[in-house]
């Protein structure tokens, strides 16, 4: 426990900060990004406003500090709230509720505290259990086609800004902005993209993205300019519920204890959400610090991510946050602004803080085309636009396996776009290998006919392999040589099984030879009496050093 701690400390020490002043701006440039993103996810989720910028507080100072890199932000993800809506969690919960004469859209968002702690203790399980390496198995056209889907989402997301809403209640609809409104709004965004495209090229001791956001709070405050803010969108997304962003510290949610008599018959939906929350939050939170990994030629953990976010979850059930992971955009944005070390994950959370305590009047008045903008550039920095110019160089199977991941992630979600790409391109490896199984044969001087295997012996190559051999016209003498071949699963061993029973049912002889140690293991495990047909002694030095490297790598 000492020597952990003290690692803990050495590699904290280590990532904090290199640059305390990029840390700082960064980290400021990212808290007002995340407002509206926390805010408008909350409104996805159907919750009050002030519980997403909570989560968003608490999954960013936690991870910023125990978290698998320095420099990845986490807060509320529309991926989460999707889940949860999917799930009609909080609408279930809602309905019990009202049978119960609980008030009006309560206990829900209790069921919903509740889920996180399950939420957490899944992902710290995965950490404990070391699952968080598996990330580094999912291959590069599924990376691609995973952060090119993700940028047609984030630009998606942003097109609903240039609407207003028309009418009230049922009747309400959103129409796109025209005239003067849609004139004005376009010109913020493309000068807030101007100054983050431009500022750079000048000077890079301070971030593109606050002064663009600065600059143009300070035109629409000063010039009297009537445009969308932070305010306007929090009033119109809860439907006049919301007056702001204002709030006090997040408090201990002590009554989800009480309430877990009314889960009685929901334990399956409880669950079930939990585990597609968890699964959803690493897979994102795992690839994002896998793009970062590339983006900064470093190497996070992502089995320490996996805890942080558990305990982050956890901290959000408890002092009602509304849960989250990592944020690839303002990730992304945080890198590219100079955010390298913790201290900037921890200023985004803290600045994120203060906006909700102290400076909501102010942070209200920023206007929403600045974000926009700062949104769009997150898009031309995120998508991968190399994507277009080797398209046609990759093979085949490859180009198909990152449109589909991208094409899957705007229709679906990330979570279900990155399995898809990874099941296709196992099914892909799997079909390739299957295809080069081959077997050499030669008959000896005794007349004994040898197969030299070449090729991977699994579940993929069975058949193949079960079809190279002719029983009923080999002679009696038979050697199967596994010197260029590996025995990988069950499925491999019975392929093997039932070829060796064909010719023993014939009465003939059959020998296994240059197998190594794993096999042979496998097959006794399978069959005692493979051990009358696996030949050990062999006076050939190249079978040993298979063996020995065998072993090696089993260990």
């Amino acid at each position: 426990m000492t020597s952990m701690f003290k690692n803990f400390t050495q590699n904290f020490s280590q990532t904090f900060t290199q640059n305390p002043k990029d840390d700082i701006l960064s980290g400021l440039t990212v808290a007002l990004a995340l407002v509206p993103e926390a805010i408008a996810f909350a409104f996805v989720a159907d919750i009050d406003p002030i519980v997403g910028l909570y989560g968003a507080f608490m999954m960013g100072i936690v991870t910023a500090i125990f978290g698998g890199r320095p420099g990845m932000i986490s807060g509320a993800t529309g991926a989460m709230a999707a889940v949860v809506v999917s799930t009609h969690l909080i609408m279930k919960g809602n309905e019990v509720g009202a049978s119960l004469g609980m008030e009006a859209d309560y206990l829900g968002l209790q069921w919903l505290f509740i889920t996180l702690l399950l939420v957490g203790v899944f992902q710290i399980l995965a950490g404990v259990f070391r699952l968080g390496k598996f990330v580094r198995l999912i291959p590069h056209p599924v990376m691609m086609g995973f952060v090119n889907g993700l940028a047609i989402v984030i630009f998606m997301a942003q097109l609903d800004f240039f609407k207003e809403k028309i009418g009230v209640g049922e009747a309400a609809k959103k129409v796109w902005l025209q005239g003067n409104d849609l004139a004005v709004m376009l010109g913020l965004v493309a000068l807030t993209m101007g100054i983050m495209f431009g500022l750079p090229k000048l000077t890079k001791k301070i971030p593109s993205a606050l002064v663009a956001i600065i600059v143009v709070a300070a035109i629409t405050i000063f010039g009297g300019l009537e445009v969308g803010t932070v305010k306007s969108f929090v009033i119109e997304g809860s439907g006049g519920k919301s007056t702001g962003i204002e709030g006090s510290l997040p408090t201990f949610q002590n009554q989800i204890f009480t309430l877990f008599h009314t889960l009685k018959g929901n334990w399956g939906l409880i669950l079930s959400t939990a585990f597609l929350l968890a699964a959803v939050g690493l897979i994102e939170s795992l690839m994002t610090l896998n793009l970062l990994d590339e983006m900064t030629e470093t190497r996070g953990s992502g089995n320490r991510e996996c805890v942080a976010q558990g305990t982050a979850n956890i901290l959000n059930g408890l002092f009602g946050g509304m849960g989250g992971c990592a944020m690839i955009g303002q990730s992304i944005i945080n890198v590219e602004s100079g955010g390298r070390g913790r201290l900037s994950g921890v200023v985004a959370a803290i600045a994120l803080l203060c906006f909700v305590l102290f400076g909501a009047p102010l942070i209200e008045q920023i206007p929403i085309a600045a974000l926009v903008g700062v949104m769009f550039m997150v898009v031309i920095g995120t998508f991968a636009w190399s994507s277009f110019r080797i398209l046609h160089k990759i093979p085949l199977s490859d180009a198909i396996v990152l449109v589909t991941v991208s094409a899957v992630t705007v229709w679906q979600d990330l979570a279900i776009a990155v399995f898809v790409g990874v099941i296709m391109s196992a099914l892909v490896f799997a079909w390739k290998n299957a295809t080069r199984i081959r077997a050499r044969k030669q008959i000896k001087e005794n007349g004994t006919k040898v197969y030299q295997i070449w090729g991977p012996l699994f579940f993929g190559s069975t058949q193949a392999f079960s079809a190279k051999f002719d029983p009923k016209n080999d002679p009696q003498k038979i050697e199967i040589d596994f010197i260029e071949s590996k025995v990988s699963d069950h499925s491999g061993i019975e392929a093997l099984r039932g070829v060796a029973e064909r010719y023993l049912d014939l009465k003939k002889e059959v020998k296994l030879t240059h197998l190594s140690e794993e096999c042979i293991t496998l097959l006794l495990k399978a069959d005692p009496k493979f051990e009358n047909v696996i030949e050990r002694s062999i006076d050939d030095p190249r079978y040993y050093v298979v063996s020995d490297v065998m072993g090696e790598t089993v260990k």
